[in-house]
């Protein structure tokens, strides 16, 4: 779907994407820019789109570094694009550390590339001809980030909330005060009285207070119950898992799911062995419909584009080049 919604000032272009890709904010103008870059499997169609609007992109801004964020860096880094992140994350991939993105843990495919600028919290950047404030807010992950247009009162406010939900958190790898660092952020954005409210996922909400709300009772279920936060992400990362791969054959599923780290974590949280937790986690996935069995294989149940399963043939970051791609001369 592609639309400015009437909401959004004449500057400023949003496309609203199904998973496994994030939405897009594009922003032309003196230093054209984009705010994330979807999934590594839809990367020709995100440079395609942008440079449609545009022509070539100046700069990337990754709200965090889930692959479903940073999955056209790779391309549109080759094409001249400076990427910029937040600084704890920018720091690890600048070091190449093995855990970057969450790839190999959460075994979500990302193309190599760089980050030419470190963001830190009130950071004023230049998107386009406006300028955005910077505001650190992690809980989904450490370096998680919002941007903020004072002038228009626009929020771009990535995993941390949509209208339908909130951002998942790792307690496993992230503490158990991860959930409560994400409702600290969701309060934090909620005070600034935004207009408009810009999610990675899902529908620009009709209404931004309404949609905090509901989000700060979301998030402050997580805190109180750090189980159902441990189920909660299990579930959103199989049915990502599912997504990817065009579903996976019904009689591969459990040793797929018995290779996963992050299923090891989360079983270890719940006191469950990794083979109780894999085959509940099918069986109350099936019985709730957010996966179904179809011609021998489990599929995700939410609304997907398919991936050329060619396009996940990519290395995991401990096997990143230290060069790889060329990093942007301007940055």
């Amino acid at each position: 779907m592609d639309s400015s919604p009437g909401q959004l000032p004449s500057w400023a272009v949003w496309q609203r994407r199904p998973f496994p890709d994030s939405n897009l904010l594009l922003l032309p103008g003196q230093r054209p820019a984009l705010v994330d870059s979807g999934f590594v499997g839809h990367a020709k169609e995100t440079a395609a789109w942008a440079h449609a609007h545009t022509g070539p992109i100046g700069l990337v801004v990754n709200t965090h570094w889930h692959s479903d964020h940073v999955g056209g860096n790779n391309l549109l880094q080759t094409k001249g694009a400076a990427i910029a992140a937040g600084r704890p994350e920018a720091e690890a991939i600048t070091r190449r550390d093995p855990g970057c993105c969450m790839a190999e843990y959460l075994d979500q495919p990302v193309a190599p590339y760089t980050v030419d600028i470190p963001l830190d919290d009130r950071q004023v950047l230049q998107l386009g001809d406006t300028d955005w404030e910077v505001i650190r807010t992690p809980g989904h992950t450490p370096g998680h980030l919002a941007l903020w247009q004072p002038d228009e009162r626009l929020l771009v406010v990535g995993d941390a909330l949509s209208d339908y939900d909130v951002g998942w958190v790792n307690l496993a790898l992230d503490g158990p005060i991860a959930a409560a660092t994400a409702l600290a952020s969701l309060q934090r954005l909620a005070e600034l009285d935004a207009r408009v409210l810009l999610p990675s996922h899902g529908p620009i909400p009709t209404t931004p207070a309404a949609a905090f709300a509901a989000a700060l009772r979301r998030a402050g279920r997580l805190v109180d119950d750090p189980a159902g936060a441990t189920w909660y992400g299990a579930r959103r990362i199989f049915a990502f898992a599912l997504m990817i791969r065009g579903g996976i054959p019904a009689d591969e599923v459990e040793p797929y799911l018995l290779a996963r780290a992050w299923l090891a974590d989360a079983a270890r949280l719940l006191d469950l062995t990794p083979e109780a937790l894999a085959t509940e986690l099918v069986t109350t996935m099936l019985a709730s419909g957010a996966t179904v069995l179809r011609g021998g294989r489990l599929h995700a149940a939410a609304d997907h584009t398919p991936v050329a399963p060619e396009s996940l043939r990519v290395p995991y970051p401990r096997a990143w080049s230290a060069t790889e791609p060329r990093r942007h001369p301007l940055a």
